[in-house]
């Protein structure tokens, strides 16, 4: 079956420092993928590059959906398909919580207000804060807010999902309600891509987990592979270091 995102030869530095050294990889529809590895590993670069939050350089190639990731038209259809849920939320402070939801598909997919909204009540029940649609976002918790984003990008009816540390940010008694959406999500079949620092949630929900450092892929496999047996000596000792604390 044909990979949903394709990734080959990606290459990405800032100036002289190189983050991303020729990644290779696919993501089948419907796969969950998290994405491990220290800070300044290049996780969060690596999936800011799918829809061209980042620029990479120009021989590397990426794929989503069968539609090259490039400037021009073919960028604009690529990012109508990609949902990313970001570390700070990045909700408009001015719209309620309702408005921003329904912003995207009115404005990208011409979908009328009052399907919008429809749409939009349905995907705040959906995760858990449907009696807070009037509201606007400095009105909610972290948790809160950060789940209004997760209905925002569903919105779109995405064929992936980017998570980039979804969780970071979050005071720690507010990342289990986050992670209790995400986990609905996955089992409903979405293609998601997650950059995380929860190992449990790693283990738990993902199909595969991959492993960075130095800007590299060192090591992918079932979570079981990851976290029972590493291969890499790397591998090993960063899961020590955080499955230790």
């Amino acid at each position: 079956m044909a990979a949903l995102i394709s990734i080959r030869g990606l290459k990405k530095a800032f100036g002289s420092f190189t983050v991303l050294h020729d990644i290779d990889l696919d993501i089948a529809e419907g796969e969950v993928v998290c994405v491990i590895g220290p800070s300044g590993s290049g996780k969060s670069t690596l999936i800011r590059c799918i829809n061209r939050l980042e620029a990479f350089d120009p021989e590397s190639t990426i794929t989503v959906g069968g539609i090259k990731v490039e400037q021009g038209a073919a960028l604009a259809k690529v990012r109508a398909e990609v949902g990313m849920v970001f570390q700070s939320f990045n909700l408009f402070p001015h719209m309620t919580v309702l408005r921003n939801v329904m912003l995207a598909p009115m404005r990208v997919r011409g979908t009328t207000a009052a399907a919008a909204e429809i749409k939009a009540r349905d995907l705040l029940a959906r995760v858990g804060i449907l009696e807070q649609a009037e509201k606007f976002p400095g009105q909610l918790s972290g948790g809160q807010q950060q789940r209004v984003a997760i209905a925002r990008a569903l919105a779109m009816e995405p064929k992936v999902l980017l998570f980039d540390e979804p969780t970071s940010s979050l005071d720690p008694e507010m990342v289990g309600e986050v992670l209790d959406v995400m986990r609905k999500l996955a089992g409903t079949g979405v293609t998601m891509l997650v950059v995380t620092h929860e190992m449990g949630f790693a283990r738990q929900v993902a199909d595969r987990v991959i492993f960075m450092d130095g800007g590299r892929i060192l090591e992918a496999g079932t979570p079981a592979q990851i976290f029972d047996s590493p291969q890499e000596d790397r591998t090993r000792g960063f899961l020590r270091a955080v499955l230790n604390h």
